[in-house]
């Protein structure tokens, strides 16, 4: 399988850029080779929407970095809600 071009720090980088996250987990889940990501995005644009309103707006916002890898799994929260996991 070829290498995406997709790494842990640039995919980290696009998203607190572009989501105005506050803290973000990203992992490849492809043994390196970016083809498969977990991220875990916490910001205070997800304020007011919903599950499905919020990964819409991942998608949308990830679109290009997302159509270049095989798998992408994000899990959105508000920083409330963030704090309540931990």
């Amino acid at each position: 399988m070829a290498n995406s071009g997709i790494t842990v720090e640039s995919l980290r980088e696009i998203i607190i850029e572009r989501l105005q996250a506050q803290h973000v987990v990203v992992e490849d889940l492809s043994a390196g080779c970016g083809q498969m990501f977990e991220v875990i995005i916490v910001s205070p644009v997800f304020e007011g929407k919903g599950r499905l309103a919020r990964h819409k707006l991942v998608n949308e916002t990830l679109k290009e970095e997302i159509s270049k890898v095989h798998a992408f799994t994000q899990k959105p929260y508000t920083p409330e809600e963030w704090e309540k996991t931990k």
